[in-house]
């Protein structure tokens, strides 16, 4: 394919997926295939002779669609959202024709500077401390990792690092095998899964601290459980607070947990996936009150903020603390104007050494939205939400089971468990909407999500009647076997 067989394709890819995303309502949410549907409908091996840009592009209906879950219908409520604008979209096909692998400074300036201001922008919008923003010269600063996952075992390997320094500094005695043995990093009982996953690979213990009847963990939990670990002999050295807990986006209360945190020497990371993106409507912000507590902060805008995947903003109150943990200097390296303290080389902050131009994303989403409609995009969400949350209370056979705060509603049929598992199952067999399910404490209970971009009180009105009819069904058939029992 030369240049301007790229111009012509370009624009007919361009065309399909504008096609796609305007005419997406009209596609069943959910597909319809078995695993291991794809392998027949391709040949066994790659084509030896090159084959045309129409061959392949044929392929994308008859191969690829039919087994797609569609994320960006309005019709999809599962998960949380995947963000897409656009503006992201023409980012990202800029930031692949650019093709730079953003390792260093030097490896391209513009990838790693306009990363830094981003990040600045960002964290001013949700009105971070000075701290953690890189501005001229300070201290702080904020990088984009692929996701939250990943910004959690940073920030757990980074805080591991540290405290084994400190402990050897003070107890010399101690090899650093004995000190590791003795690390424990806390999470709360409703933290997602990647938390316990970055202590696996941390190679260190990890504990569940209860959470109270909200399901949040508030300070005198945590210090219950960091008593009795000290007493034992362990090193507490990590908390990961969660703001907008995946199950049920509920809020760790970071003004009790941050002063234990900083009083017994404990880096708190806050992980806010989901719900950080509300944090720039001030009506929203006083869920991150406590930050200033914390050492290390990260939310996804890809998630709630319109810049498609993956971007997961990650700010720290000392990057010394990242780059001491994973520096590393070859020769083939190094550059130049590294020694100036006026670059940054983003391989220091991060896992993979290369890195994509992911910056552009946020640069052209932030302009061409603006603040102002981020935040009518958020707001509108919580409204839908609140609409479907009050459907749901004037039927008297469900039930809401989490405070409604963002763009999550948590709910169930009144009833036992099976009964909400047999509701779901027809649900998601009906295809007409997308949920996935989740626990809190012993009930089995539905997340109702607000996802998509082009969502509109209409959608909300019909998955609720659609739910309500197959939620009517299924009582009779339920009391009906009930009695034949």
């Amino acid at each position: 394919m030369d240049a301007a067989e790229f111009r012509r394709r370009g624009k007919e890819m361009v065309d399909y997926v504008a096609d796609y995303l305007e005419k997406i309502e009209k596609r069943q949410v959910f597909p319809d295939v078995e695993p291991g549907y794809l392998r027949p409908l391709i040949a066994d091996c790659a084509p030896q002779d090159p084959e045309s840009f129409e061959d392949v592009f044929k392929d994308i209906e008859k191969i690829i669609m039919p087994g797609v879950t569609h994320w960006h219908s309005p019709y999809f409520f599962a998960y949380f959202p995947a963000a897409s604008s656009f503006p992201a979209l023409l980012a990202d096909m800029l930031c692949g024709g650019i093709g730079c692998v953003g390792f260093s400074w030097a490896s391209s300036p513009a990838c790693t500077e306009l990363e830094t201001v981003m990040l600045d922008w960002l964290g001013k919008m949700v009105n971070l401390p000075e701290e953690f923003l890189a501005g001229k010269d300070g201290q702080g600063g904020g990088v984009i990792q692929g996701s939250a996952s990943e910004a959690t075992l940073i920030a757990l390997l980074a805080a591991r690092t540290k405290t084994i320094r400190r402990v050897q500094s003070e107890q010399p005695e101690l090899t650093e095998a004995e000190i590791m043995g003795r690390l424990v990093a806390y999470a709360s009982d409703q933290a997602h899964s990647s938390v316990e996953r970055a202590a696996l690979i941390g190679a260190v213990k990890i504990k569940n601290v209860p959470s109270d009847d909200t399901f949040s963990v508030c300070g005198s939990a945590l210090k219950k459980v960091l008593d009795e670990d000290k007493a034992a002999g362990l090193i507490p050295f990590f908390f990961c607070a969660t703001l907008g807990t995946t199950s049920c986006c509920s809020f760790d209360k970071l003004l009790e947990l941050g002063p234990v945190c900083n009083k017994e020497n404990i880096w708190m990371h806050i992980d806010a996936a989901y719900a950080g993106s509300a944090f720039i409507c001030p009506e929203f912000r006083h869920l991150l009150n406590g930050v200033e507590f914390a050492d290390s902060f990260n939310f996804n805008p890809h998630k709630w903020l319109l810049v498609n995947f993956d971007c997961s903003a990650m700010w720290v109150k000392k990057r010394s603390d990242l780059i001491g943990a994973f520096k590393l200097e070859p020769l083939y390296l190094q550059h130049h104007h590294q020694e100036s303290g006026l670059v940054t080389d983003y391989r220091h902050w991060q896992i993979p050494l290369g890195r994509r131009f992911r910056s552009l994303k946020l640069w052209f989403v932030l302009r061409m939205y603006g603040v102002k409609g981020l935040q009518e995009h958020i707001r509108k969400h919580v409204r839908l939400s609140h609409q479907f949350e009050l459907l749901v209370l004037q039927d008297e056979r469900f039930e809401i089971c989490a405070e409604v705060v963002l763009g999550l509603v948590c709910f169930r049929l009144k009833g036992s468990n099976e009964l909400n598992e047999a509701l779901l199952q027809s649900i998601n067999d009906a295809k007409k909407i997308h949920l996935v399910p989740c626990h809190l404490r012993e009930k089995f209970v539905l997340r109702f999500a607000i996802c998509s971009r082009t969502v509109e009180s209409t959608h909300v009105k019909f998955a609720w009647q659609h739910i309500s009819q197959l939620a009517t069904d299924l009582l009779k058939t339920w009391e009906q076997n009930h009695h034949r029992q």
